[in-house]
């Protein structure tokens, strides 16, 4: 089977952030198939793109087995939220190039946000002789994560433009892929496409990666955590992580100098992060920045608990966050700053973690320090987590499931 991934965030090697497709895709091509993806030239995380595509529209190359277009995204991307837009819309226009050169696919995927991954996935899948059938992936709600985060207004043009973009992605895909319970029942509840249609293939762990390993390691040597409890936050530094409530969190728990808040990724609001840190004179959170993925494993084991935040918002009880599976999969408990979904798999189902109220610097900082007097509930939690995963969240078995429905949509 020939399978074609529009993905502008598809990481390039080494590059840490989310590797839910490059995973995929790798174990896809273990598999047989034959595996292809369109993805952009910046670095989404830094803003940054590497020189070698600096003027250049389409881009070929390998990673690994898989054949990879890397598609023009102007450089606007990091300046604003206007200039993502604008990105947006120019890697649209050099994806619908690379959709139009790459062979004809047996089936295609778009896989969003962005939302206008859907036009270049369309274009692949119908614009041939030959037409494919075609899958929209939703990891996210758009556009109304956007609006509910202040990113675009509820009633404005761009706004209506992106729901409109949204109906008629989900009428004109054969399947819709996603990511967690609460997106299915969002779409079936506006209407937008029938429970027969949506297949539930959701993010997990690469368990062959994330293992279970001794706390003192070169990662906490190297970075003096010594004997200090470490709570670890892996992950975009963005609005809508609103990672800015682990500095409150962290104010509060001054007094501890057994307690470290240590946070490993990059995005727009990092600057800001540490500036505002460094103005409160707090020396009990550290920002990391970016690390690369096969480092990822020894700062998880590093830690002594996991850290999953997002603005209190009401969309994203619907969502359930990467980083709490590779936590798991490491036999980390989790301190779960989400409500919704995500509470119900890691606290409820899973017993994996504990929740605390988010963007509520008291309950988190509570929290934390329930998690650093208990050694034997962060054992628990961290064994429930690591068992939970093995049975339902390798990325071994979820690709093979996806691959099954792929399968079972082009026959």
């Amino acid at each position: 089977m020939r399978i074609l991934v529009v993905h502008q965030y598809y990481l390039f090697p080494g590059q840490p952030g989310g590797s839910r497709f490059n995973e995929m895709c790798r174990l896809w091509a273990g598999m047989g198939h034959d595996v292809a993806v369109i993805a952009g030239t910046i670095n989404y995380a830094t803003g940054e793109q590497p020189r070698r595509y600096r003027g250049r529209w389409v881009v070929r190359e390998q990673d690994g087995p898989v054949t990879v277009w890397r598609c023009h995204v102007p450089a606007s991307y990091r300046r604003s939220y206007a200039g993502r837009m604008w990105a947006f819309f120019g890697f649209t226009l050099s994806a619908l190039t690379a959709a139009l050169r790459a062979p004809r696919a047996d089936v295609v995927i778009a896989t969003s946000p962005p939302l206008v991954a859907v036009f270049p996935a369309w274009a692949a899948a119908r614009l041939r002789l030959r037409r494919s059938p075609w899958v929209f992936e939703i990891r996210d709600l758009w556009p109304e994560s956007a609006i509910t985060t202040g990113v675009i207004a509820r009633g404005s043009a761009l706004a209506r433009l992106l729901f409109a973009v949204e109906r008629w992605a989900c009428r004109g895909a054969g399947r819709i892929n996603v990511l967690t319970p609460a997106f299915r029942v969002d779409l079936v509840r506006r209407g937008l496409a029938p429970a027969a249609k949506i297949i539930f293939i959701p993010n997990g762990a690469d368990v062959d990666l994330f293992q279970p390993a001794p706390r003192d390691n070169d990662v906490r040597r190297e970075l003096e955590w010594g004997d200090r409890f470490v709570v670890l936050y892996a992950g975009a530094h963005g609005r809508a992580n609103a990672v800015g409530q682990l500095i409150a969190a962290a104010e509060l728990l001054r007094h501890r100098d057994d307690v470290l808040i240590a946070t490993v990724g990059d995005g727009p609001e990092l600057a800001s992060l540490r500036e505002a840190a460094a103005q409160r004179g707090l020396s009990n959170i550290r920002f990391y920045g970016a690390k690369p993925k096969e480092q990822m494993p020894a700062f998880v084991n590093a830690c002594d608990a996991g850290a999953a935040v997002l603005q209190n918002n009401p969309t994203f009880r619907t969502v359930y966050p990467n980083k709490v599976f590779d936590y798991m999969a490491c036999a980390r408990p989790t301190l779960l700053a989400i409500d919704g979904v995500a509470r119900e798999l890691v606290v409820d189902e899973a017993k994996a973690g504990i929740f605390v109220e988010p963007e509520n610097a008291a309950s988190i900082a509570a929290g934390i320090a329930t998690l650093a007097g208990d050694a034997s509930l962060r054992t628990r939690l961290g064994q429930n987590g690591l068992a939970w995963v093995r049975a339902n969240a390798t990325r071994d078995a979820l690709a093979a499931a996806y691959a099954q429905a792929l399968e079972a949509l082009v026959s």
